[in-house]
């Protein structure tokens, strides 16, 4: 059971999320570039609310089975094109913000495949899906029944 609905509690606040959340959706960052990231980041934070839907919006979209199921292990695979992986990198490593945060290599290969408006793009749905997780998770959006 959720610990708390925070759209009821502190409903200003969360619909300032949803309209950050609409607006990111409204750029010009790829919609399948966009759902990648979010369920890489959602399987890092371990937030099954998010990854669940998440991918639910992927299929929708056009993502197929075998790379959602490829998306764990995506260096491994060769399903993913270079703006995509440069995107996931990026994700992985804002999402996780080791010692040296995102390196240098890392924001040349985004700023090698993705315009500027587009980066933006990617750095907002990053910080956003991080913060979706950072509330699912504590408020345990999603137990099993």
């Amino acid at each position: 059971m959720s610990r708390m609905n925070l759209a009821a509690v502190a409903p200003e606040v969360y619909q300032a999320w949803v309209a950050a959340e609409t607006a990111i959706r409204r750029g010009p960052l790829d919609a399948t570039v966009r759902e990648l990231v979010k369920i890489r980041v959602s399987q890092i934070n371990r937030c099954l609310f998010c990854i669940e839907m998440h991918t639910t919006e992927a299929r929708k979209e056009g993502e197929t089975e075998k790379r959602i199921y490829h998306l764990t292990a995506w260096r491994e695979s060769d399903q993913f094109t270079p703006a995509e992986r440069a995107a996931l990198e990026y994700a992985e490593a804002a999402t996780e913000l080791g010692e040296h945060g995102v390196s240098d290599e890392t924001w040349a290969q985004v700023e090698k495949n993705f315009d500027e408006g587009q980066r933006a793009g990617l750095v907002a749905i990053t910080a956003q899906i991080n913060l979706w997780n950072r509330l699912g998770v504590p408020m345990r959006l999603y137990e099993a029944d």
